[in-house]
């Protein structure tokens, strides 16, 4: 289990990345989710030892994160926004070499780790093709295989999916639902649908802080009976949006479905509307002041 408790920093420009953010993460796939600027990529670097936070303390399994980094980085699998590999290399000779630097000695050791890998992450097929050439699905697959060496009790990913097509996408979902289920893994994403989809606990983060955290049903089922939707001309929408406490809208098939939250129907127009967690989390932004740009 994966505890922080206070955890506040401040950048030299005076921005507040992190305010008194307290999460406590079981093992298993836990989804952090927010919008860009929310302060998740900076929490996932604070975790895995890369900046010092200002206050508060990290503990994972009862070991002091800030106080012992090197031990925290020994159990540590991590996949950041953006990595890079070194040119002209194949995925089989850079997993090798950061096995190497992640302490497992024997080659035949680092070699038989690295094949499962390769075979774990479909990419046995590519193992002597440059990483260069690959597709940003087969890049992201590669991300978590390094990320999978040293056996990690830990793994945290952020903003894996962006930038994916729908089969890679998928592919990456079920590889990270496998991983997933004996320890503690992070998704840290904008996309609501990735922590729908593998994720039983997760939370909200805006301005630096969580706003709410739970279980996505559970989360999803504060807004029943509170929900409604209206189906207008692209026309009407901007004067309802004035009129309604709108959280979201979409086009449908060239008109506007406006989502509005309140405790009853605004308007004898509006019909009941079955909550997803994606009107959660726009709920959740308005409810917080946070604009949502729609």
């Amino acid at each position: 289990m994966l505890t922080i408790s206070g955890l506040s920093k401040t950048y030299a420009n005076d921005v507040r990345a992190l305010d008194d953010v307290s999460l406590t993460v079981p093992r298993g796939m836990f989804g952090l989710l927010g919008p860009n600027g929310a302060g998740k990529s900076s929490l996932m670097r604070t975790v895995a030892t890369l900046q010092t936070p200002d206050t508060g303390r990290i503990e994972l399994d009862g070991l002091d994160v800030l106080a012992e980094p090197d031990r925290l980085r020994r159990r540590l699998g991590y996949l950041p926004q953006e990595f890079g590999a070194y040119p002209r290399t194949s995925p089989q000779v850079m997993l090798e070499h950061i096995a190497a630097l992640k302490g497992i000695g024997s080659r035949s050791e680092r070699r038989e780790v690295v094949e499962q890998l390769l075979v774990q992450t479909n990419l046995w097929d590519v193992r002597g093709k440059s990483i260069d050439t690959f597709s940003g699905g087969m890049k992201q697959r590669f991300g978590i295989a390094q990320a999978l060496i040293g056996d990690p009790s830990l793994i945290i990913v952020d903003e894996p999916t962006a930038g994916l097509d729908p089969a890679e996408r998928r592919r990456f979902h079920n590889l990270l639902a496998r991983i997933g289920e004996d320890v503690v893994v992070i998704l840290s994403t904008h996309i609501v649908e990735d922590v729908a989809d593998l994720c039983p606990r997760m939370a909200i983060m805006g301005r630096g802080r969580i706003l709410v955290e739970g279980a996505p049903e559970d989360l999803t089922a504060r807004l029943d009976g509170r929900l409604w939707r209206q189906i207008v001309s692209r026309e009407a929408a901007m004067a309802r949006r004035a009129e309604l406490p709108v959280v979201s809208s979409r086009l449908v098939a060239g008109r506007v479905e406006l989502r509005v939250v309140a405790d009853s129907a605004p308007a004898p127009d509006l019909e009941p509307a079955t909550p997803t967690l994606e009107d959660v989390y726009f709920a959740t932004l308005l409810e917080h002041g946070l604009s949502v740009d729609l």
